[in-house]
């Protein structure tokens, strides 16, 4: 009787191991197929660096979050010419896709950037799941940011790279440009990482094959307070297509700054 005993004993105890294993095996599983993979794209005189927060917030969550710097800005800043292009700009984000062997891409790209994830779309759509426009610019085919920006300030920043630019860069604003109050935490930290910005990205056209997108789930994401004015044409456009998702953020152009907890978030629940 003792010995049957310690038996089915020993059954159970193996019985409930197994179970166990299988369950942990499935919370693994089950977090695997919830991960995703983000590549933040940041906008004019910004680099890479600006993401920090927001990268730490997704990776927290067992996110994959790569932050590309474009070429001539922040960190390399020591490229900048008057040989970069939009061209270059989207070289720079599908080229480390490929090169980080990247699939399954939410590609976000702020301000600027949303020219950069649009020509990265428009070349390898096959690697993307989703395009998140945050308080960016967008351009279709042949068009360019001086092209999509009021002519008020176009002559203010053609005039800068005339007198200051050697025309070659677009110097960089004050951190209360992008929404950023002077007041704020971050505020020192933005200003000593802002570099100068090629003008040539700012002249040269897009180049597209493809409509805007190339047919992957887009979603716009407006910074309403305060509001940046420079993109109000940008915003009436995406208004009028079909296909888009709209959202709101309550904070100024450069949420991933001002509020990258509530921005982290509504990426963690895209797509």
């Amino acid at each position: 009787m003792g010995s049957q005993w310690h038996r089915e004993l020993s059954r159970r105890v193996v019985l409930a191991g197994a179970a166990a294993l299988a369950s942990v095996a499935s919370s693994r599983a089950s977090a695997q197929s919830a991960a995703k993979t983000y590549v933040l794209v940041h906008g004019a005189w910004h680099g890479g660096w600006c993401w920090r927060e927001v990268a730490d917030t997704l990776r927290g969550m067992g996110h994959r979050v790569t932050t590309p710097t474009q070429s001539g800005l922040g960190e390399r800043k020591h490229l900048l010419s008057n040989g970069i292009t939009l061209d270059t700009f989207v070289d720079d984000v599908v080229n480390h896709i490929e090169a980080e062997e990247l699939e399954d891409v939410i590609l976000v790209g702020h301000s600027f950037g949303g020219t950069s994830i649009t020509g990265t779309a428009d070349r390898i759509p096959n690697r993307l799941r989703h395009l998140v426009y945050l308080d960016s610019v967008i351009l279709e085919n042949g068009g360019s940011v001086f092209g999509a920006l009021p002519p008020d300030v176009v002559a203010a920043r053609k005039k800068m790279v005339a007198e200051v630019g050697q025309g070659i860069l677009i110097p960089p604003p004050a951190p209360t440009a992008f929404g950023i109050p002077a007041n704020h935490l971050r505020t020192d930290w933005v200003k000593r990482r802002l570099t100068p910005h090629p003008v040539g990205t700012y002249e040269s056209p897009l180049r597209l094959n493809h409509p805007v997108g190339n047919g992957k789930p887009r979603t716009y994401i407006s910074c309403v307070d305060p509001i940046y004015a420079p993109l109000e044409g940008t915003r009436q456009w995406v208004k009028r297509q079909e296909g888009w998702t709209w959202q709101e953020i309550a904070t100024g152009h450069d949420a991933m700054v001002t509020a990258p907890a509530e921005l982290s978030g509504m990426l963690a629940a895209i797509g």
